[in-house]
């Protein structure tokens, strides 16, 4: 069987982005499309263009047939294709060329032919699978520990008849959000992506999880922190204050002699999950007042000399 060049067929580098394979196959799909092509090869050459697309434009084909590529000037390649096409997939297209069939050489690597016989220009595109689509869900961090109903709106694109993007479409729908969702977290919506080609399943729609920055606390894994601060004598002699969480105010005693950096676990007041509740972290942060006056210098000064400690012993 003889090996397709899809690089060359594409006129595009086998390092090519997915961008420049894309910008490749508008080009030469307008080019060749037999409805306006004056070429006389235009409907061959727009099968071969839309093939080599259907196989790069797919991160998985792609690296497949990477693999394949790198074993084209073996002599028994085409008799023990299956040594090559470990997974067995067959893959149905998601590009509607609505012109072509795919060459043999594509048909055994990652076709399902449905049919012998030759396509007219107006007649139906394979059936292919509609393309997934992402987008970003911020959300609070009080919002995360139960389960939320959110409506989102986005963009559906959409390809016509003839394989070229058509006009977008705009969707929205209301959406539950589970309690204990994290950051960077994909929430998959089977069936609301774009739609198929040729009668094909819809693709699906990825919600990807932004926590939007909280000004008070700091996420660490399932646990939150918070820094707290003190003044001098409620480290030296100890005190409650009353912090935030993310259900209300809790009163957190402070011991006495607490040093700066100190951290003070409550628990069970951090972010939820399946396992259950993390703990908050409060850091203890000694901050000193402004510039004293006189009488409060002098008062310092009283504590320094009746204190008598030296917090750079250990450097001796």
């Amino acid at each position: 069987m003889e090996f397709k060049d899809y690089y060359a067929v594409m006129g595009v580098e086998p390092t090519a982005a997915v961008k420049e394979i894309k910008t490749a196959y508008r080009r030469l799909a307008r080019k060749y499309h037999p409805d306006v092509s004056s070429e006389a090869d235009a409907e061959s050459k727009f099968k071969e263009v839309a093939e080599a697309y259907e196989v790069l434009k797919d991160a998985e084909k792609r690296a497949e047939y990477d693999e394949l590529r790198s074993h084209r000037n073996d002599p028994r390649f085409g008799q023990q294709q299956a040594a090559y096409n470990p997974g067995g997939q067959q893959w149905q297209s998601s590009t509607d060329a609505g012109t072509h069939d795919y060459s043999d050489f594509f048909e055994s690597f990652f076709g399902h032919r449905g049919s012998s016989t030759q396509h007219s220009s107006h007649q139906a595109s394979p059936r292919g699978r509609g393309q997934d689509l992402e987008m970003e869900l911020p959300i609070f961090l009080e919002e995360t520990l139960t389960e939320q109903t959110r409506s989102i709106s986005y963009n559906i694109p959409t390809i016509d008849a003839s394989g070229f993007p058509g006009a977008e479409t705009s969707k929205t729908l209301k959406v539950k959000i589970p309690a204990g969702v994290c950051d960077g977290e994909r929430i998959r919506l089977k069936g609301q992506g774009a739609p198929g080609v040729g009668g094909g399943s819809n693709g699906d729609l990825f919600l990807i999880i932004r926590i939007a920055p909280h000004p008070v606390f700091d996420i660490d894994g399932q646990n939150l922190q918070i820094v707290v601060p003190l003044a001098p004598w409620e480290a030296a002699l100890g005190t409650s204050v009353e912090i935030p969480t993310l259900t209300g105010k809790i009163a957190l005693t402070i011991p006495a002699a607490s040093q700066s950096g100190q951290r003070l676990r409550i628990k069970g007041k951090g972010l939820v999950s399946k396992k259950g509740a993390g703990d908050l972290y409060a850091i203890l942060k000694v901050v000193m007042p402004p510039k004293p006056d006189e009488k409060t210098r002098v008062l310092w000064q009283q504590l320094s000399e009746q204190a008598a400690f030296n917090p750079r012993t250990g450097w001796e």
